[in-house]
Formats: structure tokens, C-alpha cells, sequence
């Protein structure tokens, strides 16, 4: 990394950091940063549950937390994968071709994952979880904690984003502004929306949500903050991002399917919001519905405390 002159007057540092773990290994073992934050932010994730299960915060087993844990893995990179398929590029579930990956779905090196999906995974596979293990469980206690959890996740991945040099910022001549040599020909300095987000939609939630989560008995209510204030986070970070070429605000893009060239273009959605705004007004929503629903209601502590039909084995 080195920084690269664009002016007179500035020095910008440039995000050419390499993806390998371990770089000379990566033509046989092609571990990349990006995977490790993945596990990172489910082993981490898992860490925090196991500590709330310790305290008489979380009724669940350390067996059963492992468990969960591992359908949420399946669930964020399922849910991630397919969710940007459907919300960004759907015609890849219509490509098909002669070599592998045969499906554009599994095209993983055409665009990537989408935040949005990855939600929708992690609900899912939390409702999969809690049906087949642990049903004597009010539901929405483990939401509370999968939700309280989940920032952290998101953190490593905001960091991955950067150190690929991907997801990059407006263009700006802010002090701190970085190249992104990807980002175009020439490249010009950006905002480090990246590292934007990992304040506004992990730290800044962790720092907000934590203490009150253990403090509440309120089911449902834990869950409903985090969505509130992901969304904040992420509207307000959107407006310092790029958006995708081909997506509402984004550059023009060609792409190709089925061996047609298409080239295309979307105005803002409501002259102001990115497809990534508009979608997360949808979480805001539900958020607020949830805050709304659990403090009209009395709290449960007896929920929280693990009892030997409750403790999923």
C-alpha cells in the first residue's frame, strides 16, 4: 500500500491490499480475507450468545448455541447470495452455461452478496432452527440475541468490503479520502464508505443496543432496535456510497445474458434513494413495529431463564 499522488496539494493513500491470506499460497490454497471475516463474525457472534447463555440472559445450551450458529452460517451466505441475485441482477437465475459454475447464480465472482438478503437468511434460518430445537423457547428471545449479535458480523464484513478495495464511496477531496483502483480509469479519490459503515451499522449499534439488551426483559424489543438503527446507519451511508453500475443513481453497465449485450441505466428511486435506501425503509419498518409491539406489552423475565424443558439439548 502505498500512497499515490493525484495533485500538488494532497497525497492519497490507495486500498491495494491483496485478498490472499496468505499470498504466496494462493494459486493451491486460496484462502481470502473475505471468507475469515465471515467466520470471524459467526464465531465471535456465537462467543457473545454463549456468554448471555451463561448469564441467565439466554436460555439455550452451549450444544444449541453451536448448533444455531451453524445454521446461521448456511443462512447468511445462502440468504446473501440469493438475495442480491433477486434485489440487484435476476437475470442470473435464468443464465445457464456449458462450464462450471453452470448457473449465474453460483457466478460468485459476478457481483457478490447483498446485506438485505443476508437478513432475510439469518431470520430464516433462525425460525428452521428454533422449530426443530428449541420450540419450548419464546422465539423472539432468541431474535433478541441473534439480533444483538449481529452487528459484529457485520463489521468484519465492512472491513473485508474495504480491504478488497469493493463497495467504494462518492467521489471527494476530503483529507481522509482513499483510491480505489478499481472503481475506474483513471481512478480518483472516494469516501471510505466501508469503514463509514462499520461505525454506523455495527459499532454504533453495539455501543446502543448492548447495555440495553441486558438490562430489558422485553421480548422482541432488542430486535426491533438493531433494525432501527441499521437502517439509520445505512441510509445515511448510502448517500457517501457508489452506487452499483446498472443500479438506481449508478453509472451505466453492460451486461450480457444469454450472449445479448444490454446496457443499463436507472435514475434515483423517488429522485433521492438507491435501490439499498429503498429496501432498507422496508427493515426500518418493521423495526419500529417491533419496538411499538414489545413496549405495549409486560415484561417477561421468566422467558430469559433456562429451565430443563426450555434449554434446547
Amino acid at each position: 500500500m502505498d500512497p499515490t499522488p493525484i495533485t500538488a496539494a494532497h497525497t492519497w493513500w490507495v486500498c491495494d491490499f491483496n485478498p490472499f491470506i496468505i499470498p504466496a499460497w494462493s494459486s493451491w490454497l486460496p484462502i481470502r480475507w473475505y471468507g475469515l471475516a465471515y467466520v470471524a463474525g459467526v464465531v465471535c457472534g456465537g462467543l457473545l450468545l454463549w456468554r448471555w447463555s451463561k448469564r441467565d440472559r439466554l436460555p439455550l445450551t452451549s450444544t444449541a448455541i453451536s448448533d444455531l450458529m451453524v445454521a446461521l452460517a448456511v443462512g447468511i451466505i445462502a440468504g446473501g447470495r440469493l438475495g442480491y441475485c433477486l434485489f440487484y441482477k435476476p437475470y442470473l437465475f435464468t443464465e445457464f452455461g456449458g462450464g462450471f459454475p453452470w448457473w449465474g447464480v453460483l457466478k460468485v465472482t459476478e457481483g457478490g452478496m447483498a446485506s438485505h438478503g443476508g437478513i432475510i437468511g439469518i431470520v430464516l434460518a433462525t425460525w428452521w432452527w428454533w422449530r426443530g430445537r428449541a420450540r419450548t423457547v419464546n422465539p423472539l428471545v432468541i431474535a433478541d440475541a441473534v439480533a444483538a449479535a449481529a452487528p459484529i458480523g457485520i463489521i468484519f464484513g465492512r472491513l473485508a468490503n474495504f480491504w478488497n478495495g469493493e463497495l467504494w464511496g462518492r467521489p471527494t477531496q476530503v483529507a481522509w479520502a482513499w483510491i480505489f483502483p478499481l472503481s475506474g480509469n483513471p481512478p480518483v479519490p472516494r469516501h471510505p464508505s466501508q469503514l463509514y459503515a462499520v461505525f454506523l451499522e455495527g459499532l454504533l449499534i453495539l455501543a446502543i443496543v448492548l447495555p440495553i439488551h441486558a438490562r430489558h426483559r422485553r421480548p422482541g424489543l432488542s430486535l426491533g432496535l438493531v433494525l432501527i438503527l441499521y437502517s439509520f446507519g445505512r441510509i445515511t451511508g448510502e448517500f457517501f456510497r457508489e452506487p452499483d453500475a446498472g443500479q438506481p443513481g449508478g453509472q451505466p453497465a453492460s451486461i450480457v445474458i444469454n450472449g445479448v449485450t444490454h446496457v443499463v441505466q436507472q435514475p434515483f428511486i423517488l429522485g433521492i434513494f438507491t435501490k439499498g435506501q429503498a429496501l432498507t425503509l422496508i427493515v426500518a419498518a418493521v423495526g419500529l413495529g417491533f419496538v411499538i409491539w414489545a413496549l405495549r406489552r409486560k415484561p417477561r423475565p421468566e422467558d430469559y431463564l433456562a429451565a430443563p424443558a426450555a434449554a434446547a439439548k
